[in-house]
């Protein structure tokens, strides 16, 4: 993990929307000094304030974060309690019986933060798995959370024999129960990987199972519910419970195709409702203090270290992007366009990930010593444009609506001689393997690494017709479905990669059948799949 904060990208965007930023953060932005002169209290709780679990992630060789949020009426956005501190205890022990506790402390849970807690663990073992709890209130009084279980990272030196990681992304509450959960958790991974759309800020589809509490979010406190409705969810809070997570956002995090600075719809006083839901974001996840939102940005993309089998690059595709190319008159968001009719994609400035985090990425790639990479990223990542006819259509959301950043990523990772390279995305909700060429636009040219898109846990996908079109249009694509629903399971050894595409007979009850729609596997030093 990255020990410093480099400042966020700048641009005349954000200097501009600086002061509208500061204002959305003010109440939050004194909060340390609340920390520093509050009396720790001991709570009173006419309810269970432990509603929405536990969780833990960012592991390193020392320790992880631990997470939870006391809000023993979850429906309201100050969770039911007063708007006062508490004082929460947690605890950290080798064993499920919390016989041999190794670590424990107290927090301060601040309603300036949702009473959320975000404590980082150190002193701990590398490569083990640990037990941890919370405690609030006093005397009979007294709460206790569920008990959660995390894992450490290996020691930098070490080469692990295994590390089981399943990814997952784009759970809709309202279109499907998220049985995936159930199974996830019978395959015991060492950790998750979730890629984005843990929230939906919108209601769509058809055959809804169950409802939102509330309308679209566009404040602070409407976001802080709608994060509570989706962590309320039992096989979500047990695979939390489970496991570390690194995590990482994507649009619906904030608002459907959002793009740095700008909404699908353009509305005004968007950078407000997009700070808003950051830090909403923030207090429901298992993350370090460093990622906490600040000024006119949240820094989130970063570097875990598994010792020198794997390193995961966690990047974020969506606050620093440039806006969407050729957009529909009088919108933002995405289009799909025909590439002859829009120059602009081609502009070579054009990014994805922002300059800084680019020539971040670059430093990365160089510096890495992890036998597979692991790039954890939002979408598609490969060439998916379709051929109609004569004319060539792209999707100006993903990455062919930036061409030049991908290619410079992929040189990127040629120049570095970065070893055994894999892509993993999701926000399309279908599985999508491929190939990533050293240039698309080659057929003879060499494999660069390994792409694997994975489904989303319940929402919609695109038609298969349209996916058998995408596929029919890109050889190098070898897996192209969008019928079914679940997650990514990956099993990383020094001698092989192995990966198994799980899908769920049905979304719409509460205990599904699992199968598995495909299986494949990566060999060190040859990129591309095996089926």
């Amino acid at each position: 993990m990255l020990a410093f904060r480099p400042a966020c990208p700048s641009s005349s965007r954000r200097l501009v929307l600086r002061r509208a930023w500061q204002l959305a953060l003010s109440a939050w932005t004194g909060s340390a000094a609340l920390a520093a002169g509050c009396t720790s209290m001991g709570g009173r709780f006419d309810a269970d304030p432990f509603t929405l679990g536990v969780a833990s992630g960012a592991p390193q060789p020392d320790g992880f974060v631990i997470w939870t949020r006391l809000a023993p009426d979850p429906r309201r956005a100050d969770g039911g309690l007063d708007p006062e501190p508490v004082a929460v205890h947690w605890e950290v022990a080798v064993d499920e019986s919390f016989k041999t506790i190794v670590r424990r402390g107290q927090a301060t849970a601040l309603p300036s933060r949702a009473h959320s807690v975000h404590v980082e663990v150190d002193g701990l073992s590398p490569g083990r798995d640990y037990h941890y709890r919370f405690f609030c209130g006093g005397g009979a009084n007294q709460a206790a959370s569920p008990s959660g279980r995390s894992r450490t990272a290996p020691a930098a030196d070490v080469m692990p024999g295994r590390l089981r990681f399943a990814f997952a992304s784009c759970q809709q509450y309202e279109q499907g129960y998220y049985g995936a959960y159930r199974h996830m958790l019978a395959e015991e991974p060492d950790l998750v990987v979730f890629l984005g759309d843990y929230i939906y800020e919108s209601s769509w589809g058809d055959e809804l199972v169950r409802r939102h509490w509330t309308g679209e979010p566009h404040t602070l406190d409407q976001y802080r519910v709608r994060h509570a409705q989706y962590r309320s969810d039992p096989d979500l809070k047990r695979m939390h419970a489970a496991a570390p997570w690194l995590i990482t956002w994507d649009d619906h995090e904030v608002d459907n195709d959002y793009a740095d600075d700008r909404a699908e719809d353009l509305a005004a006083g968007f950078v407000e409702r997009r700070a808003a839901a950051y830090r909403a974001w923030f207090e429901h996840m298992p993350l370090r203090a460093c990622t906490r939102p600040f000024d006119t940005c949240s820094r989130i993309h970063d570097r875990h270290r598994f010792g020198r089998l794997a390193e995961f690059f966690m990047l974020d595709d969506r606050q620093y992007r440039e806006h969407q190319a050729c957009p529909r008159p009088g919108r933002g968001g995405s289009s799909v366009i025909d590439i002859a009719g829009c120059p602009q994609r081609l502009d070579p400035s054009r990014s994805m990930l922002g300059r800084e985090q680019e020539a971040w990425l670059d430093r990365s790639f160089a510096e890495s010593g992890g036998r597979w990479n692991l790039v954890a990223q939002q979408t598609l990542f490969s060439r998916a444009i379709v051929n109609r006819g004569d004319r060539q259509m792209a999707w100006t959301d993903g990455w062919d609506g930036y061409p030049a950043a991908r290619q410079r990523l992929i040189d990127s990772m040629r120049a570095s001689r970065l070893s055994n390279p894999l892509v993993i995305g999701g926000d399309i909700h279908s599985f999508v393997v491929s190939d990533v060429k050293a240039d698309f636009d080659d057929p003879v040219s060499p494999v660069v690494a390994t792409e694997f898109c994975g489904t989303s846990i319940t929402s919609r996908g695109r038609s298969q017709h349209s996916l058998d079109q995408m596929k029919e249009s890109n050889p190098h694509i070898r897996l192209a479905d969008s019928r079914h629903r679940g997650y990514t399971l990956v099993e990383l050894s020094p001698q092989r990669c192995e990966v198994a595409l799980r899908t769920l007979d049905s979304i719409k009850i509460r205990e599904p059948k699992l199968s598995t729609l495909a299986r494949f596997g990566v060999e060190p030093g040859r990129p591309g799949a095996i089926a």
